[in-house]
């Protein structure tokens, strides 16, 4: 491959990264629905069309840093377990990438229920919330339902904007100029 090819996908795929991280820090910043936040799609969406995929897992981790440093703060153990579970999209989209939209689709609500479990299962855990027991761990989870939901639902949709934006934006007819 040309050596300027390399540079002008790595420049195309920094361009991306940066976009979807801004993006996703305005989105989290600004208010919006409980569990609905575009991290995880735009994680997916990276994993999938990033022509170097480990890029991606840089764009749920920045984000969520960057945030996080506007919002109030979590115990750092849950913080770290949100960010770590905020990577499976990522490589959900690099597995997706040999796949379809089915594929897509399955990695996001995969993607949208192990973050519920982990998430909800460190609250739990670090937190002083619930009591650490069986019984406290059920009630974390019971607590949580309603915003299961909204997350399933929230990435989903926001998986459907980033893959028909980028749907979009390949098929948008080239600008081009006339000489004068």
């Amino acid at each position: 491959m040309h050596p300027t090819k390399t540079r002008s996908d790595l420049w195309m795929d920094l361009i991306l990264v940066a976009f979807l991280i801004g993006f996703d820090v305005t989105a989290r910043i600004l208010p919006h629905a409980a569990g609905v936040w575009p991290v995880a799609a735009s994680a997916l969406f990276a994993g999938r069309v990033l022509r170097r995929p480990m890029l991606a897992v840089i764009v749920p981790t920045t984000a969520i840093v960057l945030s996080d440093l506007a919002l109030a703060p979590d115990d750092w153990r849950v913080s770290l377990v949100v960010c770590a579970a905020a990577t499976v999209p990522a490589f959900a989209g690099m597995l997706a990438r040999r796949g379809g939209m089915v594929a897509v689709v399955i990695g996001s609500v995969a993607s949208s229920l192990l973050f519920f479990m982990t998430t909800n299962f460190a609250v739990w855990i670090f937190g002083n919330m619930y009591p650490t027991t069986p019984e406290g761990l059920a009630q974390c989870y019971i607590a949580a339902l309603p915003f299961l939901d909204r997350t399933v639902l929230g990435d989903l949709f926001w998986v459907a904007a980033f893959f028909g934006g980028g749907w979009m934006v390949q098929r948008a007819p080239a600008v081009t100029r006339r000489p004068q």
